[in-house]
């Protein structure tokens, strides 16, 4: 079912939450530059493309939007000056200052490694990639870099994007966000790994937060990739795994043999194999084995980024809460402590919430709103109201850190 532009505009009208949204980008209840001063691009229904648009107020917002019906919309840097006068000034006097700090993770990146899908297409198989990156981001985010307030988002079909909003990850230049995101990058979706151009080769002793993602890792790949994917079921498979372990002892030319034997011997079979042959393998280096296999984990189940998204803060992002033009889906957020029950195939379309809206006015024609029934936001009407709430949470998170700091600064300055 398509999402044409009364669709668009009764979601936008009755459901997007707006205040919230320019909260969590503005860090405070009165609009700030960290609002007005930030870019915000629409893309139309014509596929015209809008840049450096800004609003002074999420009302103005609000109103451009109802306005417009873009099919979605993106949020880009604060910038020195309002984005709208980049044309009055000097080249010099109008950059970008500030910006989240952005991940995006995309199932067509794994095309190399899932066997249930490609392209565009995904299933609950396949959509466990995205788990296992949400849980290892996530984790190096907040032990390794100390960040707390992370948004993770899903995408509307077939990824996730994470947002961090710490006062610290906003002010990164280039180069730190750079720094950051080769530092998360361990396997590249089109490069080292199954489907690439070499295999995963990481120096000993493994850096902890690696070792750390390995331990986050290793329980479930025997069950979500060995089994669901069967990566090696057959044989060009086979000889991938092959080529991924140490070429001595004979171990390599034994397991092909058995399993030439054996041409139905499934995955999980083949990785339990290794050990059982390694045994009776003289000269291997058990060392390089345990090696090998650890990369095989993580060449298989690590977090594949699309690294430039992060690198550079001019890069705008979709915002949370679009709708997804191909499945009709909202782009919602997720709760990273839950993310093994987030299934994407249950998210809400924009037609079942118009309708659940409808739905909820039907039944409740008999309470009008008065100030023993006080108005209630549309999207509390829906199924949409667990994510907005969640959101909400976030962005009170961050208002209330801003704040603190703030009174930090002020109490700071008075001191002698």
């Amino acid at each position: 079912m398509g999402v044409d532009n009364e669709v668009l505009l009764a979601f936008y009208q009755r459901l997007f939450p707006f205040k919230p949204l320019f909260q969590w980008l503005n860090h405070a209840q009165v609009p700030t530059k960290d609002f007005t001063h930030r870019e915000l691009a629409f893309t139309l229904q014509n596929d015209a493309y809008l840049r450096y648009q800004s609003f002074p107020s999420h009302e103005a917002f609000k109103k451009e939007v109802l306005r417009l019906a873009p099919s979605r919309f993106e949020i880009g840097p604060v910038y020195s000056a309002n984005p709208r006068d980049r044309k009055t000034l000097r080249k010099a006097s109008f950059r970008p200052l500030e910006k989240e700090l952005v991940f995006d993770i995309d199932l067509t990146d794994y095309d190399g490694i899932r066997t249930c899908c490609s392209k565009t297409d995904i299933c609950e198989k396949c959509w466990k990639f995205v788990v296992f990156a949400v849980k290892v981001v996530d984790k190096a985010l907040r032990e390794d870099f100390g960040f707390r307030h992370i948004l993770w988002v899903y995408s509307g079909r077939r990824g996730a994007h994470a947002w961090v909003s710490d006062k610290q990850a906003r002010q990164l230049g280039d180069q730190e966000r750079r720094a950051i995101a080769t530092y998360l990058e361990v396997v590249r979706g089109g490069g080292s790994g199954p489907g690439g151009k070499k295999p995963l080769d990481l120096r000993r002793p493994l850096h902890p937060s690696v070792a750390r993602s390995l331990d986050i890792l290793k329980d479930s790949f025997k069950g979500d990739i060995l089994d669901e994917q069967e990566p090696w079921l057959e044989a060009e498979g086979a000889e991938r795994l092959l080529a991924r372990l140490p070429d001595s002892g004979g171990l390599r030319e034994t397991l092909r043999k058995r399993w030439a034997a054996q041409p139905g011997r499934r995955s999980f079979q083949k990785w339990s194999d290794i050990d059982v042959v390694a045994k009776t393998c003289t000269g291997l280096n058990t060392k390089d084995l345990q090696a090998a296999k650890q990369d095989l984990v993580l060449e298989y189940s690590y977090p594949r980024l699309d690294a430039e998204v992060s690198k550079h803060l001019n890069h705008l992002l979709k915002s949370p809460f679009c709708i997804h033009p191909g499945t009709g889906r909202v782009c919602v957020p997720m709760d990273a402590t839950e993310i093994d029950s987030f299934n994407p195939f249950t998210v809400p379309t924009v037609h079942d919430l118009l309708k659940q809206v409808d739905a909820w006015q039907a039944a409740n024609q008999s309470q009008p709103e008065s100030a023993d029934h006080p108005t209630i936001p549309d999207h509390d009407k829906t199924s949409l109201k667990p994510y907005v709430d969640l959101f909400k949470q976030h962005v009170d998170a961050i208002l209330a850190d801003e704040l603190q700091q703030k009174k930090r600064k002020a109490e700071g300055s008075l001191d002698f």
